[in-house]
């Protein structure tokens, strides 16, 4: 039975014993005689004692104390259950507003309480009556005095990771129940996988470089040829770019990222985007792709950090110009769309094949390794501008089709419009 269904019923029992009392003066007095008063007094002060009451006379000797007895012991039951029923809701109010879930069955192994988490987590879809009957299954199974734990892997939609722990409930003589809590550790494991997946992925992209490094300068030191040593040299130095643009994107997607909530200033989306493209302009150049522009007007401002704004667009485009046919154009443009300001990246070349989609903004991924080495790319540009876009309250999506390029969306909220 639930504590506070408990808790009603020893209220009952108190109101109950109070019309006993009632009941027994009347047919004391009914029966008349010495003789009824004092089986009176002695069921009036056994019911006291029933009560639990304390610091009362032993033995009342008249009728009257008798009752009296029975109402401060009635008084003080009336408060035990009372500041009972306080604390059985303050232990389900704290236990509502744990993120775990707690399941509480007693010795028959009846349920007999589930906080709020346990409520939801235990609804009407297939993965949660899936881990409903596992929890049912670990809480028969838990041997009284024992404790045991279970990960439960749920495949969703969407995938989930449960962890579940049951504990045996005693008072030191004989079993009173199981306690199980239930953890959802689904984000902790994506961590870790992204984490692992991180460490695994900058080790390769340190590890390529600097071997080619040791074998370039090793042959270099060998080297007589002055042709074949300037060929060598310039392989060195192009080997060292790409270990330092590694370092410097991996330091950059830190900064952006430790920068959850960066400082917030009026940006023309104008002057940002003029900025990016024409830190991209060299080599957009050297590849013989034109980049053209189309910005808002009149100029609008987004509330945000220019840095972050400023390389969000710049790796758009140096993505864009990097996968490009050689003559071909990339399209910048902005525009207002209610309270966003919407800018997309459009380029003609390679595309991006469907089942490469969902996963271009993960940090070091490729669509194709062996086009991405030869741009120098690191693999860290979307995950640098989905950052910033969740910095900033906006979004980025992709749009492309293999062999039709790509359009690359960054919305962002508008925070004023300017005229000037």
């Amino acid at each position: 039975m639930p504590v506070l269904a408990l808790l009603r019923v020893s209220a009952l029992a108190v109101t109950i014993a109070a019309v006993v009392v009632v009941g027994l003066v009347a047919a004391a007095y009914s029966m008349g005689g010495r003789r009824g008063v004092g089986a009176l007094r002695q069921r009036l002060v056994a019911l006291g004692n029933r009560l639990g009451a304390e610091n009362l006379p032993a033995e009342p000797k008249r009728v009257e104390d008798a009752l009296g007895y029975v109402e401060r012991a009635t008084d003080q039951a009336a408060e035990a259950v009372a500041e009972s029923s306080a604390d059985a809701i303050r232990l389900r109010r704290a236990l509502d507003a744990l993120p775990q879930a707690v399941v509480v069955c007693d010795e028959r192994g009846e349920p007999v309480f589930r906080n709020a988490r346990a409520v939801v987590l235990m609804g009407n879809r297939h993965s949660d009556a899936l881990a409903a009957q596992a929890v049912d299954e670990l809480l028969a199974s838990t041997a009284p005095g024992a404790s045991e734990e279970r990960t439960l892997e749920l495949y969703g939609p969407p995938r989930r990771t449960l962890t579940v722990r049951t504990v045996s409930l005693d008072n030191g003589q004989r079993a009173l129940g199981v306690i199980a809590v239930i953890d959802d550790v689904s984000d902790r494991r994506r961590l870790e996988e992204v984490r692992r997946d991180f460490v695994a992925n900058v080790s390769h992209e340190l590890k390529t470089p600097m071997g080619a490094l040791g074998l370039l300068a090793e042959t270099l030191l060998a080297e007589t040829e002055p042709e074949v040593s300037r060929r060598l040299a310039q392989r060195v130095h192009t080997e060292a770019f790409r270990i330092s643009r590694v370092i410097d994107d991996l330091l950059d997607l830190s900064r952006i990222e430790s920068e959850e909530s960066p400082p917030r200033e009026p940006v023309l989306v104008n002057l940002i985007m003029a900025e990016a493209a024409e830190r991209v302009r060299s080599a957009a150049e050297q590849r013989g792709v034109e980049v053209a522009l189309d910005e808002p007007s009149p100029p609008v401002a987004v509330l945000g950090d220019r840095r972050q704004l400023t390389s969000a667009i710049y790796n758009l485009l140096e993505n864009a110009v990097k996968f490009s046919y050689e003559g071909g154009v990339v399209q910048a443009s902005g525009r207002v769309d209610d309270d966003d300001i919407v800018l997309t990246v459009t380029d003609k070349g390679i595309g991006i094949p469907a089942r490469d989609l969902e996963r271009v903004f993960e940090r070091f991924y490729r669509v194709d390794h062996g086009r991405s080495r030869q741009t120098g790319g690191t693999g860290l540009g979307l995950a640098i501008v989905r950052h910033v876009a969740q910095n900033h309250h906006g979004s980025v999506q992709v749009e492309s089709r293999e062999g039709e390029g790509a359009t690359f969306t960054l919305v962002l909220p508008v925070q004023g419009r300017s005229d000037t």
